[in-house]
C-alpha cells in the first residue's frame, strides 16, 4: 500500500508545552499559508487518492484544504499525554519523564496512554485500509503517528524511530504492508 504522510502544520502552542491530543489551532502564519502549502502538496500527491485525517484542528484544516471529502479518524490523534497534556515539559515530575524515557514503548503516562497503545490503535487503522483494499493512501497526521508508519515501512527499531524528524507541513511517501 502507497502512504503519503503529510504532518499537519504548525500549531499555535509553544514548544515547551506537551500538547499530544490537545485540540489546538494553527498558528496564524500557518493559517495565512495553508493554501499555498495545500497547492504544493497537490502537485505531489496521485491523482486519484483517499483522505484520512486525525480529527484535531491542526489536522483539519489542512484535511479540508486537501480534499473536498477528507475522512476523520480517532485512530489518527497524536499520542495521548494524559495529565501531562498542556503542561510545560519542565513542570512535569522528572521522575515520571525518567520513567518514560527507560521505556517509551510501554510506559503508561499517568491518565493517557503508552506508545505501544498508540501503535496498536495507528496499526488498526492501516490493517482496515489494507481490508478495504485502498490503492493510494493519504494521511493528514502528527509526528508521532508518522514515526510509527516510518519505523513499520523501514522496520526500525525503536531507538532509531523515536528519534525521526519530520518537519509541519511535510510530505513522506512510504510503502507499507503488515
Amino acid at each position: 500500500m502507497q502512504i503519503f504522510l503529510i504532518r499537519h502544520p504548525q500549531p499555535a502552542v509553544a514548544s515547551s508545552i506537551c500538547y499530544g491530543q490537545s485540540d489546538i489551532n494553527l498558528a496564524n502564519d500557518s493559517l495565512l499559508h495553508l493554501k499555498a502549502l495545500a497547492q504544493s502538496l497537490r502537485k505531489q500527491l496521485p491523482d486519484n487518492f483517499l483522505l484520512y485525517s486525525s480529527p484535531l484542528l491542526r489536522c483539519r484544516a489542512l484535511a479540508d484544504t486537501l480534499h473536498t471529502q477528507a475522512i476523520y479518524d480517532n485512530r489518527l490523534k497524536e499520542m495521548y499525554f494524559g495529565e501531562w497534556e498542556m503542561c510545560l515539559w519542565s513542570n512535569i515530575p522528572r521522575q515520571q519523564l525518567n520513567y518514560w524515557a527507560a521505556d517509551p514503548l510501554h510506559y503508561v503516562i499517568p491518565s493517557g496512554e503508552s506508545v505501544m497503545q498508540m501503535q496498536e490503535r495507528v496499526l488498526a487503522f492501516i490493517k482496515d485500509m489494507q481490508e478495504q483494499k485502498i490503492g493510494n493512501l493519504v494521511l493528514v497526521t502528527h509526528a508521532g503517528v508518522m514515526k510509527i508508519l516510518f519505523a513499520q515501512a523501514k522496520k526500525l527499531p525503536i531507538n532509531e524511530w523515536m528519534n525521526q524528524h519530520f518537519d509541519y507541513g511535510s510530505l513522506h511517501q512510504i510503502e507499507l504492508n503488515l
